[in-house]
């Protein structure tokens, strides 16, 4: 039975524990017939290792996406394994400790800088570096987490998040004559290693406990997973520019 991606090359970062969603991501890609190259920064051997508990084998390379060179090495290295791309999976964030746990008001300009380079900026870098692989267009898919809030202990995510679907609008407009669709998913909060290194991301989870319409599962990231794979098929053709929200409904409900 043939998948959503039969034939179709993905790269896809931010694959660090089975709890991560891009893991998840990379598990659907190869279960829909898709080829997949794993990115990773800092420890690389740690993808490694969680690589093997995908369906199929999956070459990892490092690539820090505030790197210039690791950014201009991806083409060869991705290349040498795949040929080209005919999609990429945006699943990076960062915002120092200073950044984050009810610290807004006073976090330097040097932290928040950091959260937006990682978290947003690298939208842009990454898809940069590998709009060469992808001659024939492709999707570039993200993940954000519903910027139009002031979320508890979020902090300069916040803003970093919504830099980043801003990013994703212009990156739309720039690339849709190149038959590059750019869209994001808007994921609840789910349990990863990247949740649970924010202060107070219990409280912030809670929300999701008395407002989704739909039950939530913060130890379930397929759901999440699926949105992304959907977006990365030819499913959505015509759609780009867009954020879809896999949140069990809260994004639409007030209180």
């Amino acid at each position: 039975m043939s998948g959503i991606l039969d034939g179709k090359r993905i790269l896809i970062t931010g694959v660090l524990m089975e709890s991560s969603i891009a893991f998840h991501v990379a598990k659907l890609c190869q279960e829909q017939g898709a080829e997949i190259i794993l990115t990773a920064f800092p420890r690389p051997t740690l993808t490694q290792r969680i690589a093997k508990k995908l369906p199929g084998p999956a070459k990892v390379i490092e690539v820090d996406v505030t790197n210039e060179e690791h950014l201009a090495g991806l083409e060869e290295a991705v290349h040498a394994e795949l040929g080209g791309l005919d999609g990429v999976v945006h699943s990076v964030a960062f915002a120092p400790q200073d950044a984050l746990g009810g610290n807004f008001l006073n976090t330097s300009f040097e932290s928040v800088a950091t959260a937006m380079h990682v978290s947003a900026y690298s939208l842009k870098s990454l898809t940069m570096a590998c709009l060469p692989l992808m001659q024939d267009g492709g999707s570039v898919v993200g993940l954000t987490f519903d910027a139009r809030y002031a979320w508890p202990q979020y902090d300069w995510m916040g803003p970093a998040k919504a830099a980043l679907e801003a990013t994703n609008r212009y990156m739309a407009r720039e690339l849709g004559k190149q038959n590059i669709r750019c869209n994001l998913v808007s994921a609840g909060p789910i349990g990863s290693m990247a949740a649970k290194s924010i202060p107070g991301f219990t409280e912030l989870a809670s929300v999701w406990d008395h407002r989704a319409p739909l039950e939530w599962e913060l130890s379930d990231p397929e759901p999440a997973a699926r949105g992304i794979v959907a977006l990365l098929s030819d499913w959505f053709p015509k759609t780009t520019g867009e954020i879809v929200h896999v949140d069990g409904g809260v994004h639409a409900i007030g209180a």
